[in-house]
């Protein structure tokens, strides 16, 4: 019987891949500061529960876990609980984790970082927060940054970034991702995705600068492409590169599947080399149509358009349901998020429904066969 999609294994550059099914990153809000009335010097650390949730995913069988956004300088957290990689205490942190997955995975798991800055969307309180929106300073929020003063709905003002300040946030990228790659990730996915900086300089509907970062499309996608350049220029030649998007804004004027393609494009030729194709974020109130595989098309969009292999994510629950997006060629890879989340082991689970092999770490070899102790 021939092997499912699923579980061929996929190289990038120098990196080989067990197999197509890898985890999505997904916030954790659980970095928690030792001192939080002094946001500056909050250590956003990754922690046991990181090691913990990160490294139950690779004895479960992924092939490549990519971890929640680790933003690149203090300003640019979600929320005063997010994990960043802007020193060497973080990065050590790190790489404990990077470590485990090693030497932990069910099958060769592979481990990359997602690199971020939430600009405007910043200093707010986490899900598991009694407030809402952002943080005040008295709660140890702190000033936020976009391309425009314009805010995301109710939050507060952001600072719109200078020449200066723009530059900071380029070099902050590429400084992260040598620590990155010193704290033993295998890959770098850079977050221009839902709302947060890079996309909101990608979208007219946040974007109005007239200067060199906005005006036309090429000024919008400039600072995406040189982060990539920036980044791509101190990781390994070998080390893969993704890009995270959000492919439309589901609202008139916004980002759309075509602008994706071109910025997609753009991308494969600054050196990226897998695009992680999401959707929605940039403003509140986009009318989002929710369900089943409902952002496959724009990871096929951007693959056929842009000649460059993609992943999709989005409500991909099973493995039947993943098979189906990869023999079609919708895309490259599936990224898992909510169901990892139910289910840790979801790729033990896959391959037995698609009737594949995929080897169980040691310890828990006994439940693939049940009955026999």
């Amino acid at each position: 019987m021939d092997t499912p999609s699923l579980f061929d294994p996929l190289t990038l550059r120098g990196l080989e891949l067990s197999h197509r099914g890898w985890v999505a990153a997904m916030c954790q809000y659980s970095a928690d500061a030792e001192n939080p009335s002094d946001p500056a010097n909050a250590p956003g650390v990754p922690n046991d529960w990181h090691l913990m949730h990160l490294g139950s995913f690779a004895a479960g069988g992924a092939a490549l876990i990519i971890t929640e956004a680790a933003a690149v300088n203090p300003a640019g957290r979600i929320s005063p609980q997010d994990a960043g990689i802007w020193n060497a205490e973080q990065a050590g942190a790190w790489q404990r984790i990077t470590d485990f997955v090693h030497r932990h995975g069910a099958v060769d798991a592979r481990i990359g970082i997602q690199l971020a800055h939430a600009g405007r969307k910043a200093s707010t309180y986490s899900p598991f927060a009694a407030g809402h929106g952002s943080v005040p300073p008295e709660d140890g929020g702190w000033q936020t940054v976009g391309p425009t003063p314009q805010p995301f709905g109710s939050y507060a003002a952001p600072a719109e970034l200078d020449e200066a300040g723009i530059r900071q946030v380029i070099r902050d990228f590429a400084d992260a991702a040598v620590r990155a790659v010193d704290a033993g990730f295998d890959t770098i996915e850079i977050h221009g995705a839902h709302g947060y900086l890079l996309h909101q300089f990608l979208t007219p509907l946040v974007n109005t600068r007239t200067d060199a970062w906005g005006g036309d499309e090429a000024g919008r996608n400039r600072l995406t492409l040189e982060v990539i350049d920036a980044v791509r220029a101190v990781i390994p030649d070998s080390m893969p590169l993704l890009l995270r998007i959000s492919a439309t804004d589901w609202m008139p004027g916004g980002v759309d599947a075509e602008s994706s393609v071109v910025l997609a494009r753009a991308a494969r030729e600054h050196g990226v080399d897998l695009v992680d194709v999401s959707t929605g974020g940039a403003v509140p109130g986009a009318s989002i149509k929710v369900g089943p595989n409902y952002q496959v098309e724009y990871a096929e969009a951007v693959r056929r358009g842009a000649s460059i292999p993609t992943a999709a994510v989005g409500l991909i629950d099973s493995g039947a349901q993943a098979e189906e997006i990869l023999k079609a060629g919708s895309a490259d890879a599936v990224l898992i998020a909510r169901a990892a989340l139910r289910d840790p082991h979801w790729w033990m689970r896959a391959a037995a429904d698609l009737d594949a092999k995929l080897p169980w770490v040691p310890q828990y070899e006994r439940g693939a066969r049940p009955g026999k102790f």
